[in-house]
């Protein structure tokens, strides 16, 4: 239930008034804790990487971060309805007003484009986009991958065919403007008959009468229906990026062609890995020993982990480049982006004494071999300031 739910907010540890870099940032250090590869067979652990998922889907999300902030759990419930489109269908594809011609048409008693008003309105309209956003894993942008989703669009009706007539039933020519849509009239004037031609209240420009409309649309011909698509997300697509799906928007009116389902795709960020355009970046800890001595160390990459060999006297923040083993361009598997391996060593903590005098030894040994960045730094510093 929704009520049993966590606060979203108090999951990730941020506050309300956390930004959209905040938010990730939290992501990023809570699934690195709690990744089931950072702890296998932890119960406690996979429950927490599931809370923490869920409450970056939904806060990354500005939309549903929105209904969140406003009513809680419920706001993003997709069982509960918190309002419904005014009129049946919102926004430009709905069935309000016309253009500025009928507006003109109302205030000054009609001008001779109502003409042209009524054939617009009669002829093939392309139906609206529609838009729906998802959250993809960090891998399933690198690799691609097929979602189904679920999001509602205008349909002709079934029941009348898209005539808004009952079944049984025809639509009939108005009579008044005798199919045309307009009405014409004239007047005497000073200077001349005027003609006038003005939006035919009767059938208000549509040319046709629904003596008996359907009930399921109410008339309009058009009804909105919940629908299901399998949508393949191409690999190497990045945060943000959108994916059109021709003709699965709004249904055309009057044979019209249908409207494209626009896809915003949202990348959840990576524990390990941090992505810049194709290429990728990952810090990877060595210890002392591994970076004097040099070693064969583990790392990570997009196809999993492997060896790779550091030299010796290896500087903490040095970078190792392996070329072609970052992202691949997308709709283009031969060119992919580099993956940077940053070393970061590690000065080890909670030494015993014999550890310690060990390492004095040891520094003693040196003498000023290894000290010469330390001199050189000193010598530097007195020459510019005089200290």
């Amino acid at each position: 239930m929704a009520e049993n739910k966590r606060d979203y907010y108090e999951i990730l540890g941020i506050s309300k008034s956390a930004g959209e870099a905040d938010v990730k940032k939290a992501y990023r250090n809570l699934a690195k804790k709690y990744h089931p590869d950072m702890n296998p067979n932890d119960k406690a652990a996979e429950k927490n990487f599931k809370e923490v998922n869920e409450a970056y889907e939904i806060l990354s999300d500005p939309e549903k971060k929105s209904r969140y902030d406003s009513y809680g759990h419920a706001g993003i419930d997709p069982n509960i309805n918190m309002g419904a489109d005014f009129g049946g269908f919102g926004g430009s594809g709905g069935f309000g007003f016309g253009g500025i011609d009928d507006i003109l048409s109302t205030f000054f008693g009609g001008f001779s484009s109502s003409t042209s008003s009524s054939s617009r309105r009669n002829a093939p309209q392309r139906g609206d986009d529609t838009h729906h956003r998802i959250i993809i894993s960090f891998e399933e942008a690198v690799f691609g991958c097929a979602k189904e989703i679920s999001y509602s669009r205008v349909e002709t009706c079934e029941d009348c065919s898209g005539t808004g007539a009952a079944k049984g039933t025809k639509t009939e020519t108005c009579s008044p403007c005798g199919g045309s849509g307009v009405l014409k009239t004239q007047r005497r004037t000073p200077i001349g008959v005027m003609q006038s031609t003005s939006t035919c209240n009767t059938c208000h420009g549509t040319g046709k009468i629904i003596k008996s409309p359907c009930q399921t649309c109410k008339g309009n011909g058009l009804v909105r229906k919940s629908c299901k698509k399998e949508v393949l997300i191409p690999a190497g697509i990045d945060d943000g990026r959108k994916v059109a799906v021709k003709n699965q928007g709004d249904v055309g009116k009057n044979g019209g062609t249908s409207g494209d389902l626009i896809i915003t795709v949202g990348v959840r960020p990576h524990p390990v890995f941090e992505r810049d355009g194709f290429n990728i970046f990952c810090d990877i800890p060595i210890t002392f020993a591994e970076a004097a001595l040099g070693a064969e160390i583990e790392v990570p990459t997009l196809e999993g982990s492997e060896k790779y060999k550091i030299g010796e006297g290896t500087q903490t923040s040095t970078v190792f480049t392996l070329k072609n083993r970052g992202v691949q361009h997308v709709n283009n598997a031969k060119l992919r982006g580099d993956l940077y391996l940053k070393v970061i060593v590690e000065v080890p903590t909670g030494l015993n004494e014999k550890q310690k005098n060990a390492l004095r030894e040891f520094n003693e040994s040196c003498g000023n071999k290894n000290h010469e960045k330390k001199e050189s730094f000193f010598k530097k510093f007195r020459r510019t300031t005089g200290l």
